[in-house]
């Protein structure tokens, strides 16, 4: 091929490609170099005041309210995580069987996923509610609980991480257990065949050719599920606004916080990016792990 031919090409795919890194750099890389401009300076709602260096980046350090945030968030993740990743294959071995009601099993776990953050909050918040929620009724009816004994779900603050996390299970393990299913559609029924001539049973294919193939998508899964469950922000709010006593407070909601209600844009930006190393480190972490299980 000559060069002119291989000039003309590289010019043609530049021209398909500059829209979008047009686009990316205006609306990702940026937001990302300013966003670190920002986390210089004491900067306030009414813009820069002066240059301070990393004086942001070892603030935190002694900021309580800081950790006791992302303690916070990782309680919800060590919480949140397994289970997503847990309920999700089991949601998708179901949904995946050669049934009449496969796609019905699909929809109705899949469904919650449509909502929005508000509407999903609305239904957790009204739905452990004590005195007329519905698992407080449940637990009455079958009497499981004194009549005259509320749980509270939304006020005691360990009750309400089962609150929080099982109204994020619901609402995002649908996304997750598609994941799966796509996966499980692309391992070859031969394999099943082969083995059950060889004698193997359904609990030794499970766990000696289901799994196994599976292992990237749970890596998968689980890299996804960990850097949207240290983004929380929305469902809490909603529900508990960070209380009781800012027990369930996300480090989101503090940078939030820290930005729009204490006018420090300049610290909030150095906590996100602790908050964007932490994610990169977790990520890092998890691709390392993905590599060293692929190579044995």
């Amino acid at each position: 091929m000559s060069k002119e031919r291989k000039r003309k090409l590289f010019l043609t795919a530049l021209a398909f490609m500059l829209p979008f890194l047009i686009l990316y750099t205006a609306f990702t890389i940026w937001p990302i170099v300013e966003g670190f401009y920002v986390s210089l300076h004491k900067w306030g709602l009414m813009g820069k005041q002066r240059f301070i260096g990393f004086e942001n980046y070892t603030k935190f350090l002694s900021d309580k309210k800081f950790w006791m945030a992302l303690s916070n968030t990782c309680k919800f993740v060590i919480i949140t995580v397994p289970i997503l990743v847990i309920f999700a294959l089991i949601l998708a071995l179901l949904a995946n069987r050669g049934t009449r009601m496969k796609k019905g099993l699909r929809i109705a776990y899949f469904l919650p996923g449509v909502l929005s953050v508000s509407v999903a909050s609305f239904v957790a918040k009204y739905t452990f509610t004590p005195y007329t929620g519905l698992v407080n009724g449940v637990l009455h009816q079958l009497h499981l609980i004194p009549a005259d004994t509320e749980f509270q779900f939304l006020m005691e603050p360990k009750l309400v991480w089962v609150t929080i996390c099982s109204m994020t299970v619901w609402w995002t393990i649908g996304f997750s257990m598609m994941l799966y299913i796509s996966a499980l559609q692309d391992i070859d029924l031969g394999l099943y065949e082969a083995s059950a001539i060889d004698g193997a049973n359904a609990r030794q294919q499970l766990f000696k050719i289901t799994l196994p193939l599976l292992k990237p998508t749970t890596y998968l899964v689980t890299l996804l599920q960990l850097i949207a469950c240290f983004k929380v922000f929305g469902q809490i709010q909603l529900i508990t606004n960070g209380g009781p006593a800012g027990s369930t407070k996300p480090l989101i909601q503090y940078i939030y916080e820290t930005a729009f209600q204490k006018n420090k844009l300049g610290y909030a930006a150095a906590m996100s990016y602790v908050l964007f190393g932490i994610l990169l480190v977790l990520s890092l972490a998890q691709m390392l792990i993905q590599k060293r299980g692929g190579d044995r």
